[in-house]
């Protein structure tokens, strides 16, 4: 390949795009765990809470209104895969100053892992760097949820 080949006009573009479908003034806001943990299991496919692990966030704007809720893994039995660059990637395309954190638990079981507990520190610190507020992680299943911030483990 000589130098030069590929003209630097040869780029792809990148596009971010928020589509909203309630006005700002609609939105819920969120003030308590359990607020949270009512919009998460309206949202959530109750066919698989005792099935399939899931991760999701909860965006927010500045004034706690949710700006949406988004799937960010969907895993096995025991456990799912989530990557910290796509959940800050999601909340930074939708402009949210903060994100709340939730997945279920198929056991039924809401004690955290050792695990639950480096990813939650893990994006807490990265949401530092960004200015994105990480206000909470709730584990749910379909009797109950724990909430990270109410046991103090944040």
């Amino acid at each position: 390949m000589k130098k030069n080949e590929f003209p630097l006009s040869r780029v792809a573009e990148i596009k971010v795009s928020y589509l909203p479908h309630f006005k700002a003034s609609e939105r819920p806001k969120l003030t308590s765990s359990q607020q949270v943990y009512t919009i998460l299991l309206d949202n959530w496919d109750l066919g698989l809470i005792e099935l399939q692990e899931q991760f999701k966030i909860i965006l927010l704007n500045q004034r706690c209104r949710v700006l949406g809720i988004c799937e960010v893994s969907r895993g096995g039995i025991t456990g799912t895969i989530v990557d910290a660059k796509i959940i800050f990637g999601i909340a930074l395309k939708a402009g949210a100053c903060a994100i709340i954190l939730a997945h279920n638990h198929p056991s039924g079981n809401l004690k955290p892992s050792k695990s639950d507990l480096q990813l939650t520190e893990k994006i807490w610190q990265g949401g530092k760097l960004l200015d994105i507020s990480v206000y909470d992680h709730l584990i749910i299943s379909a009797d109950g949820f724990l909430s990270f911030a109410k046991e103090n483990l944040m």
